[in-house]
């Protein structure tokens, strides 16, 4: 509780925010890394902060981008073995011992999510903000899927089996679009942004 205390008061007037996941094993100039600094690098000059998990792969990306652009790139750095350096490029640096309070954060202060190629922490992500959405825990968000190949066998298997099998209804799979193109993951998040939430407060809010 008490590292989600000290991050809803780091990040009381972060203002709006965009979360993005992925990989920690994404290597540095791999098409991914740099799709998702250009997808940072257009939501820090479009206004937005951006949330990353502050280490490296994706999160460094997601990270680098909004800070070269001048924007504000907070990082939730994660204590793991594996894991023994946050990346620096982060004006806001967070740190966390535990997951659940790490990911609190995240949806405490994000009106969009964008999941890029990742293995079972992006999931853990990624399925807990569907999660929330389709129950209401959290305000309608974007959730966008950045990469078709990477996302399209997944959504196959929601859909052949989850769906077919009655576990969701057929309108929760409009909760999440794929994009490839990165102007567009953008372009969506600013048009969300213009028409629902442009005009709301964003103090730190936990799940209802």
């Amino acid at each position: 509780m008490s590292e989600i205390q000290t991050a809803a008061e780091q990040l009381a007037d972060l203002g709006p925010a965009v979360s993005l996941f992925g990989s920690a094993r994404t290597s540095r100039g791999s098409p991914h890394y740099e799709t998702c600094e250009a997808i940072a690098r257009a939501l820090a000059q479009a206004g937005f902060a951006v949330i990353a998990g502050g280490g490296p792969g994706i999160m460094e990306a997601a990270n680098k981008g909004a800070y070269e652009a001048g924007g504000t790139s907070v990082g939730l750095n994660i204590s793991l073995p594996h894991e023994t350096t946050n990346n620096q490029y982060q004006t806001i640096s967070l740190g966390f011992e535990y997951f659940f309070s790490r990911k609190a954060t995240f949806f405490m202060h994000s009106f969009a999510y964008v999941a890029l190629p990742g293995g079972f922490g992006t999931m853990d992500e990624l399925f807990e903000a569907l999660t929330l959405i389709q129950t209401g825990k959290v305000p309608p968000a974007p959730i966008i899927l950045v990469g078709r190949e990477y996302w399209a066998g997944l959504v196959d298997w929601i859909s052949d089996q989850m769906l077919a099998n009655g576990m969701i209804a057929a309108h929760d799979l409009e909760l999440f679009v794929i994009e490839d193109d990165p102007d567009m993951v953008v372009q969506r998040v600013v048009e969300f942004h213009e028409t629902q939430r442009s005009d709301e407060q964003y103090a730190p809010s936990l799940p209802a």
